[in-house]
């Protein structure tokens, strides 16, 4: 299965935070701590500015997305996560396989 999600804490920061009193919008350190997880997981992933996507079994790969989820919650006393999946029983290299189908698909068009 391949997983797409964006975890985000929003409400107050604890004390405890690890960038308490930061006065800055920007999630970066938060996501930095779910995209860890996900890189330490040691599953075929790919972060880009909205999404990170991950591949495996459901189970390893639903426990890596709790893993982050709950990283990311020590930035706010909340947590918003939105989740995409394709869920394709006997495939597997599909993050690379599917844009590798599209970019040929593409080419194709333009020949």
């Amino acid at each position: 299965m391949i997983v797409a999600f964006s975890v985000a804490p929003s409400g107050t920061p604890s004390p405890n935070s690890p960038s308490p009193g930061e006065g800055d919008a920007s999630l970066h350190n938060a996501v930095a701590a779910a995209v860890a997880v996900v890189r330490e997981s040691g599953l075929p992933n790919r972060t880009d500015s909205m999404f990170t996507t991950i591949e495996g079994e459901w189970d390893e790969v639903f426990a890596v997305v709790k893993a982050a989820t709950e990283a990311v919650g020590q930035f706010g006393s909340r947590v918003s996560l939105v989740l995409k999946a394709d869920i394709r029983p006997g495939h597997s290299g599909e993050l690379d396989g599917k844009v590798e189908r599209l970019e040929a698909a593409l080419e194709a068009r333009s020949s």
